[in-house]
């Protein structure tokens, strides 16, 4: 049976076949039929979610190698394939994109008034761009979709942002992405000149000289780096999170800020050890200030938005500490941090969302005796908010206390710096929801308006049950890491 998922029938790869069929069948449909755009869109989102879980299910992680491959020629003559497959590490990225895209649409549903049909379009669009991301083997291919996917997420904030300064973060967002990844297609470029191919397979195997890796490397290092995003170059994630609509804020924290990561453990670690070696004390060092940084920059927002955003900022700094510990704790951990970060911050920000359709505005000074109005939405949120903080039973918990030990048995200091950083997090955090739920009620708005309505309810319900699962059960994740990573750890050693 499992030979038969995986070889016969390419789950995979009719994955991204009728989800590219269910963009035409949306793309087909008359712009004034809002609900069938919408029904259709929420259940072609289920299908793709569905089949990712199918995937999982028949995924045999007991080789580490990649499963669900396909090979189409494409540019034959040049050595150019379209290759997807998945092994322990992308499986979950695919899954959690997809597990995002229907919640996504579901807070969307009312408060997207205008031109709905490209707004579901633009999600759809979206999940294939993000799907491919994390499932192609080619490293041509990667860079085409890896820079796609700026493209509707430009068009959301930029028509559907909420403010008038949504332009100024669409042009910010798309600019400093794009400039960052010019330097990683001239790496490409000089790769496939040296080795002929762009299957990362190949290149795993390919012997690059120290030199040459040291350049390489930090044309790869520019654009991921971007994407993370690590300090200075991380000015565009607050602004882009506060003028983007709900969705794309969902979007843009659960999935797209873990392409940078994804991009160093798929490729820089395989195919530059010397210089993952070599920058491993430059690295750990921007990833304190990020850490220290963000976090003290989060005590001092009144935005709402912008507080989830900088505490991004510094999450994923302390992830990133996991991928260059070169050990199964540290990379294993920063792995689940970034699945855990992908549902904690997703949830956060729909919670906000919900606040902000009902008051339309984020700013905390106007908030106050939230639990007064709104009991079973601050039940949700201190649960989110605690999941966060990486409270032990929680989520985020796992991949922070990994990610502790496979950093303290390479460098000592920078886990004691690193760790005050997560101090700080439990002291925003507190307060955050502290100003937020308790106190008295400072907005006379705050009176009108009644508890989370039963859509909002069943859509916090699911990240409420994940943060406890994979707080509870990691292995159930970490089982399916755990080859594949040991893959990478051994592609490192030089």
């Amino acid at each position: 049976m499992l030979d038969f998922f995986t070889t016969s029938v390419n789950l995979l790869l009719y994955t991204i076949i009728f989800l590219v069929i269910f963009i035409l069948i949306i793309i087909l449909i008359p712009s004034n039929n809002i609900k069938l755009i919408k029904q259709l869109s929420l259940s072609f989102s289920l299908i793709i979610f569905i089949l990712s879980l199918i995937l999982w299910i028949f995924f045999n992680n007991e080789l580490g190698n990649f499963v669900y491959v396909s090979h189409i020629p494409w540019l034959s003559n040049f050595n150019i394939y379209y290759s997807i497959g998945v092994d322990g590490i992308s499986i979950f990225f695919i899954i959690l994109t997809a597990f995002l895209t229907p919640i996504c649409m579901l807070i969307s549903w009312n408060s997207i008034v205008y031109k709905t049909k490209e707004f579901f379009l633009m999600l759809l669009i979206t999940e294939l761009l993000l799907i491919n991301v994390f499932a192609v083997l080619d490293l041509f291919f990667f860079y085409i979709f890896f820079e796609s996917v700026l493209i509707p997420m430009f068009i959301i904030i930029g028509v559907w942002g909420s403010r008038q300064r949504k332009i100024h973060a669409a042009y910010q967002f798309f600019f400093y992405t794009l400039f960052g990844s010019i330097l990683m297609l001239l790496g490409i470029i000089v790769i496939y000149f040296q080795s002929g191919t762009t299957d990362i397979q190949l290149l795993s195997q390919l012997e690059i000289s120290e030199s040459r890796q040291l350049l390489l490397w930090l044309s790869f290092f520019a654009s991921f780096a971007v994407k993370v995003p690590m300090l200075p170059v991380h000015i565009w994630l607050p602004e882009a999170h506060v003028e983007a609509p709900t969705a794309g804020s969902v979007i843009l924290a659960g999935v797209l800020l873990k392409l940078g990561t994804y991009g160093i453990i798929r490729f820089m670690i395989p195919m530059f050890p010397y210089a993952m070696y070599y920058f491993t004390p430059l690295v750990f060092t921007m990833c304190v200030i990020g850490i220290l940084y963000s976090a003290a920059t989060t005590i001092r927002q009144i935005d709402l938005k912008k507080i989830i955003a900088y505490s991004s900022v510094a999450h994923m700094n302390f992830a990133l500490l996991g991928l260059f510990t070169n050990n199964t704790q540290g990379i294993e951990g920063s792995l689940f941090f970034m699945l855990g970060h992908g549902v904690v911050s997703s949830a956060l920000f729909l919670c906000i969302g919900i606040l902000y359709d009902r008051y339309h505005t984020r700013n905390i000074l106007y908030y106050g005796g939230l639990v007064q109005v709104m009991p079973i939405f601050s039940i949700f949120f201190l649960v989110f908010t605690l999941a966060n903080l990486g409270l032990p039973g929680m989520v985020n918990f796992v991949g922070e206390f990994l990610v502790l030990i496979g950093t303290w048995k390479v460098n000592t200091t920078v886990i004691v710096l690193g760790s005050v950083g997560l101090i700080l997090g439990a002291v925003y955090a507190i307060w955050f929801y502290n100003r937020l739920v308790f106190g008295q009620i400072r907005f006379y708005s705050l009176q009108k308006f009644s508890d989370i309505t039963r859509r909002e309810f069943f859509l916090l319900l699911p990240l409420f049950i994940m943060v406890f699962i994979m707080g509870i059960y990691p292995v159930l994740f970490l089982d399916t890491f755990n080859v594949s990573v040991n893959n990478y750890i051994s592609y490192s050693t030089f």
